[in-house]
């Protein structure tokens, strides 16, 4: 008998850039109905195929039914716990990726010190465009970066007419700044880093092995938020200062609605795809199930190799550059 659809081979389902990028559900039950997960509440029940899908946020107030896990599982859709419209991720299961080629790629790029440094002058061109910063090294990269920003912090003190003098942060602890301004903009930047693990993690990319950013848990989030701060999060912070809005709360649903009007999560998914995979579209995602051999190549798995002396080599995708085969 044949399998059903939801169990066929991982690359039998839809391929990530067909699918939906994703879908926000809170306040309702999620179950399952054949091939697709429900969406129920007292206003409606809506029915979404879940290989059409690929990343499921449950935000505030939902339940969800093991079957309808299971089913996600099954293909290949990332499941995300979230706070309100993606904002906070508290917990996920399941990458859209059965593979390791983006993962494996991400660890290429960033333990190469000249292919590191390219895609680190890509996040800073994504900060400065139509200017050429070709010949800058990263240490003047990063002096750019800090004169934009500490004169964006000007700009937007002068049009809100909110006081400034510098920049105040306590690890930990968003609150513990002496002004409200200061405070809004680290409870905020908290908020888009939630939204930006959920991307990172939703495409099956690691969140700890970042170009700029190193030596933390989730670095390459670190890296994704910050091309994105000059955008939602400063002229946020200072727009609620002058308005007196100035709890978490405040700054964490201002920033929610801003990702929702300016689209945000599909252009970080596209992004992180431009950074890592650039001018040659998607990784090919295959569940490969090898084994590595020395070199470059690799051999099937799935079988016992101690009654066979010949190598059963898997040869390598051919429509690769030599870098996207490195690893």
């Amino acid at each position: 008998m044949a399998e059903p659809w939801w169990r066929t081979r991982s690359q039998d389902l839809h391929r990530l850039e067909d699918r939906i990028t994703s879908l926000y559900a809170e306040r309702c039950h999620i179950d399952r109905d054949d091939n697709a997960i429900v969406l129920i509440n007292k206003a409606r029940t809506v029915h979404v195929p879940a290989a059409w899908l690929a990343v499921l946020l449950i935000g505030p107030g939902s339940r969800i039914t093991h079957p309808a896990i299971t089913l996600l599982a099954d293909s290949g859709t990332a499941v995300c716990w979230v706070g309100e419209q993606g904002v906070r991720l508290y917990a996920t299961g399941t990458s859209t990726a059965r593979g390791s080629q983006l993962q494996l790629r991400q660890a290429w790029l960033v333990t190469r010190p000249k292919e590191r440094v390219a895609v680190a002058r890509r996040m800073y061109d994504m900060r400065f465009p139509g200017e050429d910063t070709t010949g800058l090294t990263l240490q003047q990269l990063r002096g750019r970066e800090g004169t934009r920003i500490r004169r964006l912090y000007t700009q937007h003190a002068e049009r809100t007419g909110v006081p400034w003098t510098k920049r105040d942060y306590k690890p930990g602890d968003a609150f513990a700044a002496s002004d409200d301004v200061n405070r809004l903009l680290s409870a905020a930047n908290s908020a888009l880093y939630g939204i930006c693990h959920a991307a990172v993690t939703g495409l099956g990319a690691s969140p700890a092995l970042g170009f700029v950013h190193t030596g933390n848990a989730l670095s390459f989030v670190l890296d994704i938020a910050d091309l994105y701060k000059a955008e939602f999060t400063i002229p946020l912070a200072f727009d609620l200062a002058a308005q007196d809005l100035t709890s978490e709360r405040d700054a964490r649903t201002a920033l929610r609605d801003a990702a929702v009007r300016g689209k945000l999560l599909p252009r970080i998914v596209a992004d992180i795809k431009q950074l890592l995979v650039p001018n040659s579209g998607d990784l090919p995602d295959e569940d490969l199930g090898a084994l590595w051999d020395d070199g470059d190549t690799i051999v099937s798995g799935g079988r016992n190799w101690s009654a066979t002396h010949h190598l059963d080599v898997i040869p390598e995708p051919t429509d690769r550059t030599p870098a996207e085969t490195a690893p």
